[in-house]
């Protein structure tokens, strides 16, 4: 990537400016903010699940710093689809603004009303469908049907003075979809020949070769399962896939089964899906989790979350035998979800706790269980060469991702100076015709920590928590007078996760008291200072002889 200037100009007075705060380098916390006339749309609000070197945290947001003052400029924010990578951050928005109207399908705004409803926000919204067409404010919108692995995914369209952009959000081009909602390519087609100055597309299987599997395609593998197991059957999937779900209550419906979700947001989610008519429950096979005791294993199906190895789910708790719902010899354990980049060893470590209590695991490893909801490399040139963009701009997926992205546009002809590889807070503006990056704002992580938010959890401080897990911490307590030079006691040392006999620190006190001794004798009184000698001295001979870096946590004493 070419060097920019760090601060973007003026944006141009019929200039488009696009911006990503989230999704650029990473698969989630999908952001991104257009700007035209001194107007807003925000396109997407989700999060970023933490990984193993994010220790204590809950969610990751996207940065608002760049909207946070210009909240009253935001027209609406458009949501292309309800998973949580995409809307999991609108309770932290709306707590903002509460009455940003939201844009979205029916069944994205039903799982968002939920969602926000524990929050107790009460969100203005507008709801569309595949065609239709709105005005918000000066940013004239369009929704196109596409396929994810949750239903009512849309596409949109926004039409400016500008120049048009077309946002593909998550989608496939699976031709047998389950629910026989095509990716509408007649609208690509009909968009492309009006003339789409700036594409931005899903990157996340741009490295895939050929064409994404038809969701059709693993019913069989699902069947077989229900048909050559006799004890209880546990399926593992996102609490928003509906279709995966779906396969799964209509093959317990063949082998005589019934099927209880476990853990709220599935029970949420799957009521929403039934209630709108997204989720076709056959008659007599749900039943609540608090009967499942009546039946016997060879009758039942459970459906829970923690297909990506996330701490608190279900399925990891059950791994951890931290759940009511115990798993042993007999069960079979179905993953029915992808790995997401970056959770591979949280979902092992769950399918290695899982086997060592005894029970079978089926994931897509061992088992063709699951497709993916995303258009690999075949769909994607496809869609290039139907759109025929003068300008792309890859999102959603990590850096290598985002390349092969840019790779496939380039085959199709799409001059490489007009490929735009960006990252979270890369400023592009598209004014006549020709998108280029114009410079960066600055674009961290926000955390969320339990109640903490944002500043109050930094960088540092996840340095410090890793530190702490890995490599143990030492106290050291030195009662000093400072008025004599001498050291009162020697030196109090003590610690965790270093050293299992204590014993080997009395080597390192003589050092120790003497580093004292010797700067307070050059007339250093100040018990910070003489804190920081214990420190560099105590992390000096840890680090030579036991071959560690703990965290030092130094104390003196003026008596």
């Amino acid at each position: 990537m070419t060097e920019v200037p760090t601060t973007p100009p003026a944006l141009p007075k019929d200039g488009l400016r696009v911006l990503a705060l989230g999704g650029l380098g990473e698969v989630g916390r999908n952001m991104t903010v257009l700007e035209h006339r001194g107007r807003l749309l925000i396109i997407d609000c989700g999060v970023l699940f933490p990984e193993e070197h994010h220790p204590g945290i809950d969610l990751i947001l996207p940065d608002f710093d760049y909207v946070e003052d210009r909240l009253d400029d935001v027209d609406a924010v458009v949501l292309t689809h309800g998973h949580e990578d995409h809307i999991g951050a609108l309770p932290y928005l709306l707590k903002r603004k509460p009455d940003i109207p939201l844009i979205g399908s029916q069944l994205t705004l039903a799982l968002v009303e939920a969602k926000l409803k524990e929050h107790r926000i009460t969100p203005y919204t507008l709801g569309v469908r595949e065609g239709q067409r709105e005005q918000a404010g000066v940013f004239d919108l369009e929704f196109v049907a596409v396929n994810h692995s949750i239903p009512d995914a849309l596409a949109v369209c926004v039409r400016t003075a500008a120049g048009t952009l077309l946002h593909t959000g998550d989608f496939k081009m699976d031709q047998l979809p389950l629910d026989r909602r095509l990716t509408d390519l007649r609208a690509f087609a009909r968009l492309g020949e009006e003339g789409v100055d700036l594409f931005l597309t899903d990157s996340t299987n741009a490295e895939v070769p050929g064409f994404t599997t038809p969701e059709r395609e693993i019913a069989p593998a699902i069947d077989r399962v229900f048909r050559h197991t006799t004890g209880r059957i546990i399926v593992a999937c996102f609490s928003s896939h509906v279709h995966r779900v779906q396969q799964v209550l209509d093959a317990a419906h063949k082998a005589g089964r019934r099927v209880a979700m476990v853990g709220r947001s599935m029970v949420r989610n799957m009521t929403i899906a039934a209630e709108l008519g997204y989720l076709h429950v056959p008659p007599g096979v749900l039943i609540d989790i608090k009967k499942v005791g009546s039946l016997r294993d060879d009758q039942l199906v459970l459906v829970c979350t923690g297909s990506q190895g996330e701490p608190m789910a279900a399925l990891s708790r059950m791994a951890n035998r931290d759940h009511r719902i115990e798993v042993g010899p007999g069960d079979t354990v179905l993953l029915a979800s992808s790995l997401i980049p970056g959770n591979e060893n949280a979902v092992y470590r769950v399918i290695n706790g899982l086997m060592r209590l005894g029970a079978d695991v089926v994931h897509k490893g061992n088992a063709k269980v699951h497709v993916s909801g995303h258009a690999s490399a075949g769909e994607l040139l496809y869609c290039y060469n139907i759109v025929k963009p003068r300008n792309v701009m890859p999102v959603h997926g990590e850096w290598r991702h985002l390349v092969a992205n840019g790779r496939l546009a380039e085959a199709t002809g799409v001059p490489a100076e007009r490929v735009l590889l960006c990252q979270d807070g890369t400023v592009v503006d598209l004014v006549d015709g020709v998108a280029s990056i114009v410079g960066e704002v600055p674009c961290g992580y926000v955390y969320v920590d339990g109640s903490a938010l944002g500043g109050e959890t930094s960088d540092e401080l996840l340095r410090d928590r890793r530190i702490l897990r890995d490599e143990g911490f030492v106290t050291a307590i030195v009662v000093v007078d400072t008025s004599t030079g001498e050291v009162v006691s020697e030196p109090e040392i003590t610690s965790r996760g270093v050293a299992e006999d204590q014993e080997v620190f009395d080597r390192v006190r003589p050092q120790v008291e003497k580093a004292v001794v010797e700067a307070m004798a050059k007339g250093t009184t100040d018990t910070y200072a003489l804190q920081q000698v214990v420190r560099r001295t105590l992390g000096s001979w840890v680090g030579t002889k036991l071959r560690r870096r703990p965290m030092i946590i130094p104390v003196v004493i003026d008596a």
